[in-house]
C-alpha cells in the first residue's frame, strides 16, 4: 500500500507533524478485539509489534467533518473527551487491520484535540476508513464515525448481507459489519442474500442512526447465495 509520508498534515490544536508507515487493510470490523498494525518512523518504514485493545475501552472521537468525499478530502477532527496524554498520535485505516500514524502533537490544557488531515489518494470506495487517536505508546484511546470514501460520481460499494433488523426498513450489514439502510430498485432482495450494492451515500436515511445509500444497482455477491 502506498505510504503516507507526502501526506499533508496542518497543525492546528494538535501539531502533526507526518511520519511515514505503512497501512495494510485485510480484514473486518466490529471484532471482540482490534487488530492494530502499526509502523511509523521518520527515516524508514520500521514496524512495530501488533496490539489488542478491546472497542469497549476506545472513546468516541466526537467530531469529523465531512464524513464522506473522495480521496484527498480535507478533513478537521476534534474531541475533548480523552483521558489526558502527554503525547497522542492521530492515524487512519480500517477496523481489523492496519493503521497509517498520521502525525503526533500533544492536547491542550482543556484536555482538546483537533488535527486537520488529508484522506489518502489510495483510499477506495469500496470500504469506510476510521480515524484513530493513539497516546504516546501507541495504545489506542480514540476512535471516530466511519469516513465513507465515494468515487468520482459520489458513490459507494459495499459488500455485504442483507439483514432483518426489526427497523421496517431494508439494510445491509458489511464485511466490516456496518449496517446501511437501502432504497431505490431493491426487488427481489431478501434477508440473508449475500450482494454487491454500488449507490449514493448519505448520512441521513429512514432507519435511526443508519447510514443511508440510494442503491442504483446491486448484484449477487460473489460465492453468495
Amino acid at each position: 500500500m502506498s505510504n503516507l509520508s507526502a501526506l499533508p498534515v496542518r497543525r492546528a490544536r494538535v501539531a502533526c507533524v507526518a511520519r511515514p508507515s505503512r497501512l495494510a487493510l485485510q480484514a473486518l470490523l466490529l471484532p471482540a478485539a482490534l487488530l492494530l498494525w502499526l509502523a511509523p518512523a521518520r527515516e524508514a518504514a520500521a514496524q512495530r509489534p501488533i496490539e489488542y485493545a478491546t472497542i469497549d475501552s476506545l472513546r468516541h472521537i466526537q467530531s469529523v467533518e465531512p464524513r464522506l468525499g473522495p480521496p484527498g478530502t480535507t478533513v478537521e477532527i476534534y474531541t475533548e473527551n480523552l483521558p489526558p496524554q502527554a503525547k497522542i498520535h492521530v492515524g487512519i485505516g480500517a477496523m481489523r487491520a492496519g493503521f497509517e500514524a498520521l502525525g503526533e502533537g500533544e492536547q491542550q490544557m482543556w484536555g482538546e484535540v483537533s488535527a486537520t488531515v488529508r484522506v489518502p489518494g489510495y483510499a477506495t470506495w469500496e470500504r469506510p476508513l476510521v480515524f484513530i487517536i493513539f497516546n504516546g505508546i501507541f495504545s489506542p484511546i480514540g476512535i471516530s464515525d466511519p469516513f465513507h470514501v465515494t468515487n468520482e460520481d459520489g458513490m459507494v460499494q459495499r459488500t455485504g448481507r442483507i439483514t432483518d433488523e426489526g427497523m421496517g426498513c431494508v439494510t445491509l450489514r458489511d464485511k466490516d459489519e456496518y449496517m446501511y439502510a437501502l432504497n431505490g430498485d431493491l426487488e427481489g432482495l431478501k434477508p440473508g442474500d449475500e450482494v454487491v450494492v454500488e449507490g449514493a451515500i448519505s448520512l441521513e436515511g429512514p432507519c435511526g442512526e443508519a447510514d443511508s445509500i440510494a442503491v442504483v444497482r446491486w448484484k449477487p455477491a460473489e460465492g453468495g447465495r
